[in-house]
């Protein structure tokens, strides 16, 4: 079995001790924000960066493949998500089947004390870690308080009733209520991905799409129609759309034509750029309508008009 993968360090972390969290961060919802906010915070106090490990897929899929979640953000988006947080570095392990078989002592210590030279450490208060989860922040104090190592564990954070947590987004997006999500994550949710050539079906019936290729295992809103907002900057941040422009997206297999893929697809609203081959940010704000089979293709044109006349209402409505 092989050992642990070295970090692969995302930032400026500097030769100087360091105030440490760790988690899967996926998505980087409020809930974690409440953490990172406290990072930042105990950093500013002792002098020390702040920094965040998080690892290169969900641990389940080393452990669990059968139960692992479908993810809320790529690893890069969920870097440049902690980065924005306020994190001055990142730091990404790779969890395989060395770092599961990793105890927590050994974690701590090799990988938060010396590699890190973590001065203060900031975890959730359910945070759990190292060989059959057998670290919490009850173990973290015992090793880190004769090292002089501050340990804090954060209580869940709740908007009312609501954890705010990744399993809080998944279950919204399932349900095709993108504003839960949203509310869950403070922003919309996004998928970032290529665009890549479809069926050409959408031009021909005047509503050309932009097919966008998701990456594998992260999550696709339920079945329907949203409006939303495409973004497709360009290599000097340019692009062809250099800001977010109002689209509708179907999310679907295309009943009316007997579709069996999964498909997700972005009309921009008032005007049709070539878009093919571009990496594009898809977000979605609002739910429109599920998935409809149409008899005739004149009802299904019919329908896409007017959802594209809702979709401009509703985002001028939130501008």
């Amino acid at each position: 079995m092989s050992g642990p993968r070295p970090l692969v360090i995302c930032g400026e972390r500097g030769s100087g001790p360091a105030t440490v969290t760790v988690g899967m961060f996926d998505g980087v919802h409020r809930g974690h924000r409440v953490v990172l906010d406290q990072v930042a915070a105990t950093a500013r106090r002792l002098g020390t960066t702040a920094g965040a490990i998080t690892f290169d897929r969900h641990p389940l899929e080393t452990v669990r493949p059968d139960v692992a979640p479908p993810l809320l953000s790529t690893l890069a988006d969920r870097i440049a998500l902690l980065r924005d947080a306020g994190m001055d570095w990142v730091a990404v392990l790779r969890f395989d089947a060395g770092r599961a078989a990793q105890t927590a002592e050994d974690f701590a210590e090799r990988v938060l004390f010396e590699q890190l030279r973590a001065r203060a450490v900031v975890v959730g208060e359910n945070f759990r870690f190292g060989n059959r989860a057998r670290g919490d922040v009850a173990l973290l104090e015992r090793l880190g308080g004769p090292r002089g190592i501050e340990v804090t564990g954060i209580g869940l954070a709740a908007d009312g009733e609501r954890v705010l947590s990744s399993t809080a987004v998944r279950q919204a997006l399932a349900a095709g209520d993108v504003a839960t999500a949203a509310e869950v994550l403070g922003r919309p949710y996004g998928l970032t991905g290529r665009v890549g050539h479809g069926d050409g079906r959408g031009r021909g019936l005047g509503v050309p799409t932009a097919n966008l290729r998701v990456r594998r295992r992260v999550l696709i809103p339920a079945e329907g129609v949203y409006a939303g907002r495409l973004h497709v900057p360009g290599a000097d941040g340019r692009g062809p759309l250099p800001e977010p422009a109002p689209a509708v997206t179907s999310v679907g297999v295309n009943p009316t034509f007997d579709g069996t893929a999964l498909r997700v697809e972005a009309h921009v609203l008032d005007r049709d750029v070539a878009l093919y081959g571009r990496r594009a940010t898809l977000t979605f704000t609002h739910h429109l309508r599920g998935q409809v089979h149409y008899d005739r293709v004149e009802d299904l044109v019919a329908q896409m008009r007017a959802d594209i006349t809702e979709a401009g209402r509703v985002l001028a409505a939130r501008s």
